[in-house]
């Protein structure tokens, strides 16, 4: 695909300082810039670069000016970052633009399949399944009888979404993502384990992202439900019948617990650990490795440490910790003292 930085610049609303007319087909670097290449200018610390890049077009802030002659094509922007996260969503949509069904994937008859579906080779659609418009699902990936999967979701190779979950418009599983296996539900029954049935299901709202093998357990009776907006790093773990709130994302390894409830626009880092039947308030933000043991009720907190604490507290306690081999001296010292003078 290629583009001017005419077209570029109208579908950014930008301002062309150069020639319109040059041609681009790919994003790079600003320092690793070649000739043919988007590359953009949004930190200070790499404006040097601007002046000997070979990138053919550089998107920049409308506040920028030039201290010497530059050779390169720029499109000015209210906000470069921003203006080039919008590009890459463009050439994005345009790059996985496939519509049709492989022969060579298994749709039951009584699926309902909408307009514009992509199913790549060896992906599977079970019994009364429903796929809504513009989905894509690549290959290896099985959906199974019952589920629901709304309009323009992506669905990579190896996904795995068991019977009876429900998956809103507008989401994005990344490969090895399994939605709706067993909880992790088991009694001990003389020095052994009963499996306990896991009956419910796993709701996923609109405009969710799930990095590659981020499982989700079904409930063992009603759902488990991951919220509008949420966004899952790799590799996660959220047990039967968690809550995850809207917009809340989370950083890769977490582990959360059953029945744990997590509030809405919360940060979570990575490695995180949560204990089972707790409640985490709105908009509070988590360290990475920390360990959540119990609710945290007040909304907005900042968490660090294992068992997590208050930040403030966190910091105290790690200057402290810091000087324990020098406190443990000291008080040898004065143990031999002590020692001496009985």
């Amino acid at each position: 695909m290629e583009f001017t930085a005419q077209k570029i610049a109208e579908m950014l609303h930008g301002e062309i300082e150069g020639d319109p007319t040059i041609l681009v087909h790919n994003i790079s670097k600003i320092e690793e810039g070649k000739v043919g290449t988007l590359a953009f200018l949004a930190n200070p610390k790499y404006e040097n670069y601007i002046y000997n890049t070979k990138a053919s077009v550089v998107l920049v802030n409308k506040t920028f000016s030039t201290e010497k002659k530059i050779e390169t094509t720029l499109i000015k922007v209210d906000n470069a970052y921003s203006a080039f996260a919008s590009l890459l969503e463009i050439y994005q949509q345009l790059k996985g633009n496939k519509q049709g069904i492989s022969p060579q994937a298994f749709i039951h008859e009584s699926a309902t399949i909408g307009q514009n579906v992509y199913i790549e080779a060896f992906a599977y659609v079970g019994e009364n399944a429903i796929v809504g418009n513009n989905t894509k699902i690549y290959g290896h990936s099985y959906l199974g009888d019952n589920t629901q999967v709304g309009s323009d979701c992506t669905l990579y190779a190896g996904v795995k979404i068991y019977e009876d979950c429900v998956i809103g418009n507008s989401c994005i599983f990344h490969a090895g993502v399994v939605i709706g296996s067993d909880g992790f539900g088991f009694a001990p029954v003389d020095n052994d384990y009963k499996k306990i049935p896991q009956i419910g299901n796993v709701i996923v709202e609109d405009h969710v992202e799930m990095g590659a093998n981020t499982t989700i357990d079904r409930a063992t009776m009603g759902s488990t439900v991951i919220r509008k907006g949420v966004k899952l790093d790799n590799q996660i773990q959220v047990a039967h019948n968690v809550e995850i709130g809207e917009n809340t994302v989370i950083a890769a390894l977490t582990g959360i617990s059953g029945s744990t409830k997590i509030g809405k626009n919360c940060m979570i880092g990575g490695q995180v650990g949560f204990a089972g039947h707790i409640q985490i308030a709105d908009e509070v933000k988590i360290g990475a490795q920390a360990g959540v043991a119990s609710s945290i009720k007040q909304k907005g907190m900042i968490l660090l440490g294992t068992p997590a604490i208050e930040v403030r507290n966190f910091q105290r306690s790690s200057i402290v910790f810091k000087q324990l081999p020098e406190l443990l001296k000291r008080v040898g010292v004065i143990e031999k003292k002590s020692i001496k003078t009985e």
